[in-house]
């Protein structure tokens, strides 16, 4: 938080096949996270997730389920193009969490589904502060590896309890087969357990590659008069007035055809 206003929050986004709708992933807060039990946003899908734990804990079995964590004011330039990128080491710090067994940035598996031109995270200047942004977030803030300033977007798959309260069949060291009911308390969810989980690892990344990017590039000044222009949400083009937005919608209106690009091909 005091670099740079980051903000770490997760939430349960899904129950088995109980999806959380009506979330602003730009607006929402810890306290709407913790107003229910299940540490659901959205108080609707709340309800019926916690139904859904209810009976399934009534009858001795267990589910899982997705946590979601949104990054915000991440700058832009955290990560590395190959062997330190930064969906990489999120991936790994949060599948060292127990029970997790599935990871995805941005809009991960869903993106498959789609072409290049729908996928494709489209530049812009921002009028109000002269930054280059993207239109969408199908990438989750991170493009190549390297954070580019918007929200940084993860999910994270939970799997069901092990332990639960129906017979079932194993093996004893001993190679004996033996049937096994759990005894004692245990959770039929562990979801909302996991939230604070997710964003613990989340917020320990993040603050890893804070450490790296000021080790590595922020030591010494750079001093070359041609400066690319400041990317993200938290960021302000220097001398930016309204008069250049003016300007550049101008430019990009004169300008609006295709950049050319030539492509080999046989």
């Amino acid at each position: 938080k005091q670099y740079n206003n980051i903000e770490v929050l997760a939430f349960v986004s899904k129950v088995q096949d109980i999806e959380a709708e009506n979330i602003d992933l730009d607006t929402f807060t810890m306290d709407d996270v913790d107003d229910n039990i299940v540490r659901c946003p959205d108080a609707e899908s709340a309800a019926k997730m916690l139904e859904r734990i209810d009976e399934i804990r009534k009858s001795g079995n267990s589910i899982g389920g997705v946590v979601t964590c949104i990054a915000r004011n991440v700058p832009a330039g955290l990560g590395a193009p190959v062997f330190d990128k930064l969906e990489a080491d999120l991936a790994k710090a949060c599948m060292s969490i127990p029970a997790a067994k599935g990871f995805e940035s941005g809009d991960g598996f869903d993106g498959t589904l789609l072409t290049g031109k729908d996928h494709n995270d489209e530049f812009y200047i921002d009028p109000k502060t002269g930054a280059t942004r993207t239109k969408t977030n199908r990438s989750g803030g991170i493009q190549g590896g390297i954070s580019n300033g918007e929200n940084i977007e993860i999910k994270v798959a939970f799997k069901p309890t092990s332990t639960i309260g129906q017979e079932q069949s194993t093996v004893t060291r001993d190679g004996q087969e033996v049937s096994l009911r759990g005894k004692g308390r245990h959770d039929p969810c562990v979801l909302p357990r996991a939230v604070p989980m997710v964003e613990a690892m989340v917020a320990l990344t993040l603050a890893d590659h804070v450490m790296m990017q000021q080790a590595q590039c922020e030591l010494f000044p750079n001093k070359e008069a041609s400066q690319p222009n400041p990317m993200g949400s938290t960021v302000t083009r220097d001398g930016w007035t309204g008069v250049m937005a003016e300007h550049a919608a101008a430019a990009s209106d004169s300008n609006s055809g295709p950049i050319s690009q030539r492509v080999d091909e046989e």
